[in-house]
């Protein structure tokens, strides 16, 4: 916002040109009314001056003509000429003395006024064009301080949703971030089991105990029960393996002994489930699964 006596000031140059321009309008009259007013020596002095000046302007004229016949045809000349006769000229208007173009002080007066006339009359114009962008400047910083209030509110709203999410991180302790490791543990824990009895169930189902047929005679049949209690079930033994891999990645063999069903091992190694040890056939491995 201005100040008082900066409005006072911004207005006085645009009331000062008003008045002056009311007041030269008035004096002066445009057209014939001015050189009514002229007296008659004044009037005769201004047509002596007119005439002089066509005479010359007639004079230039001819010389103009008479010139043109001796230009050459190549452009290329005609601009060199151009160039250094307007060369000349300016050198010889900055050289001139400026003098006046009459002695009568009635038509200096005149002239003045004229020219103070059309100088007043310029000036309104220019202060008309100022008035408009100062309008349009005013314009644009409403609109500027409009967007950067918004700015400032988006700013502050978002510096305190920043400080409150800080405040919630402070709040969240390690308790309650082992507490969460926990509980994700254990429920891996008990997917796992869910697996395990789902595979245990699918064996069981799809995978018979081992068993020995042969009953050639009773002691034979006694001997091979007790060697059956002993064996155990495929699930156990994908137990073991698994266990061994998770419990020591280095060494993932397992060491076969005759609790291990011969077929079952067969079975595994047959379809890739797990492989021997390149140096000891009674050592196997899970497959690695990528």
């Amino acid at each position: 916002m201005r100040s008082p006596a900066q409005q006072q000031r911004s207005s006085t140059p645009s009331s000062d040109v008003d008045v002056t321009s009311a007041t030269l309008a008035a004096e002066v009259k445009p057209g014939g009314a001015a050189a009514a007013e002229l007296s008659e020596a004044a009037q005769t002095e201004v047509m002596d001056m007119c005439e002089d000046q066509f005479d010359l302007l007639e004079k230039l004229q001819n010389e103009i003509i008479l010139s043109e016949r001796d230009f050459c045809e190549t452009p290329q000349e005609q601009s060199v000429n151009r160039l250094t006769a307007t060369e000349a000229e300016l050198k010889q208007w900055l050289t001139a003395e400026p003098e006046l173009f009459a002695a009568n002080s009635e038509l200096l007066l005149q002239a003045g006024k004229e020219e103070m006339v059309k100088l007043c009359s310029e000036l309104e114009m220019v202060v008309s064009c100022y008035e408009a962008k100062r309008d349009k400047l005013r314009e644009t910083k409403e609109l500027e301080q409009k967007w950067l209030q918004e700015k400032k509110e988006a700013l502050m709203a978002a510096s305190d949703h920043a400080e409150r999410l800080k405040m919630e991180k402070e709040k969240i302790s390690e308790l309650s971030v082992l507490q969460d490791t926990k509980a994700k543990i254990q429920k891996m824990k008990v997917y796992q089991e869910s697996l395990m009895e789902c595979l245990g169930d699918i064996l069981e189902k799809h995978v018979p105990f081992p068993h020995n047929d042969s009953s050639t005679n009773k002691k034979k049949k006694n001997i091979a029960q007790e060697s059956d209690e002993d064996l155990i079930s495929l699930n156990e033994i994908l137990e073991l393996l698994m266990n061994q891999v998770l419990n020591t990645p280095h060494d993932p063999y397992v060491t076969i002994d005759n609790t291990f069903w011969p077929p079952y091992i067969e079975m595994l190694l047959r379809y890739g489930i797990a492989v021997r040890h390149q140096e000891n056939n009674f050592k196997i491995r899970l497959e690695t699964f990528c």
